[in-house]
């Protein structure tokens, strides 16, 4: 599968699972168990999954391209298939058993997974569990409280941080994937919230989880580094291209209101009539394809690391946040009660983009980070 099939199978999915059922999705916070079964059924749930297990074998590009068409309709779908993607890549680049049966799956179709690395202990500071793993024979047992797992009343597998069993600092942890089902692990109640509200997020308790060797999915004490090689650059080029998509999104709806809704009096649209909303319109697309260019920008850093990439991955998703309420809030203001009346879709993607900008890192921890890199200072 080449990236012109993916686009093009992301795409219809869009149109014909995603769009027809995000709003009501929105209002009843329910989870888009359609969505899933589409994704596996295309082979997208496998895109970072490698050729010799069954997938695509593609890369961030792919993905975050994938994302971003998701996003422009249903950003909530959009954020359980970045998870799953990041989740998979935490998985491909683990060289255990229990990972490369649960990627054989994945490239079935037949496996949503997803990250459970942030601790109310840590809070927004996700590399940095309290949790810590205690030995036992062939394995470990996991007490946690995780925070804001997504999916976490479907998904099949959780990738699972923890403080490692000698662990001595905060950076010390190690990565475990959680099956569904296991004793122990307790599940979400009910996700209600002010945006991405069809994305089942809530926290997940594990008590006594027992784990085997074979399902670690880092080195023993090596997944930090993990969270910051492999998972950290992923997540926020995809949270980027969630935030691109929102603006598409935006601006997409705001034009069809500018061009449907009318002063009849007038015989004229709205906006034929106001040069205002014109402007406000034209600096919402130069905002939304100078963010996609960002976009481009951090792809072709991960596709050719070099001195900035790291800052690149810093910025984008800063930036991205910081653009995407800024789109959605002119969207809502051009379109004024009709999108407060949540008429024209805008509404929605305005309470989305806020919940992109306080995710884990959030933006303030992110421009502290860069400030840091920027004066030489340790990160950690």
């Amino acid at each position: 599968m080449d990236l012109s099939t993916v686009a093009t199978r992301a795409k219809d999915i869009a149109t014909k699972v995603l769009a027809t059922s995000a709003s009501k999705n929105d209002v009843e916070a329910r989870f888009s168990t359609e969505a899933v079964t589409a994704w596996g059924e295309a082979g997208l749930l496998g895109l970072l999954v490698p050729k010799d297990k069954g997938g695509a074998g593609l890369g961030p590009r792919a993905v975050c391209d994938t994302i971003a068409t998701f996003a422009e309709v249903d950003p909530s779908a959009a954020m359980v298939f970045l998870m799953h993607s990041a989740g998979t890549a935490v998985l491909a680049a683990s060289k255990s058993t229990g990972a490369a049966a649960a990627l054989k799956e994945i490239a079935a179709g037949k496996h949503l997974t997803t990250l459970a690395f942030s601790e109310a202990g840590s809070r927004s500071h996700f590399w940095a569990p309290v949790s810590k793993a205690t030995k036992t024979p062939g394995g470990v047992r996991l007490d946690a409280k995780k925070s804001w797992v997504t999916s976490a009343n479907h998904a099949q597998s959780f990738m699972v941080s923890t403080l490692s069993a000698d662990g001595k600092g905060p950076t010390d942890s190690t990565i475990y994937m959680v099956r569904s089902g296991t004793n122990g692990l307790m599940k979400a109640g009910a996700w209600n919230a002010l945006g991405m509200r069809a994305n089942d997020s809530g926290p997940m308790a594990l008590e006594a989880v027992q784990v085997l060797d074979a399902d670690r999915v880092s080195d023993e004490g090596a997944g930090f580094k993990v969270m910051l090689e492999v998972v950290l650059p992923l997540f926020n080029a995809g949270q980027t291209a969630i935030s691109l998509g929102i603006c598409r999104g935006a601006v997409a709806a705001t034009v069809g209101h500018l061009k449907s809704a009318r002063f009849e009096h007038l015989g004229v649209s709205l906006g034929e009539a106001l040069p205002t909303l014109r402007a406000r319109l034209a600096q919402m697309q130069i905002d939304t394809d100078g963010l996609g260019a960002r976009l481009g920008d951090v792809l072709g850093h991960l596709e050719q690391p070099g001195d900035l990439t790291m800052l690149r991955v810093l910025e984008s998703k800063c930036a991205a946040g910081d653009t995407a309420m800024k789109v959605t809030s002119d969207a809502m203001q051009a379109c004024g009660g009709a999108a407060f009346s949540k008429h024209v879709g805008i509404e929605r993607l305005f309470r989305d983009a806020h919940a992109c900008a306080v995710m884990a890192p959030t933006s303030d921890v992110l421009r502290e980070f860069i400030g840091k890199a920027l004066l030489g200072i340790p990160l950690f």
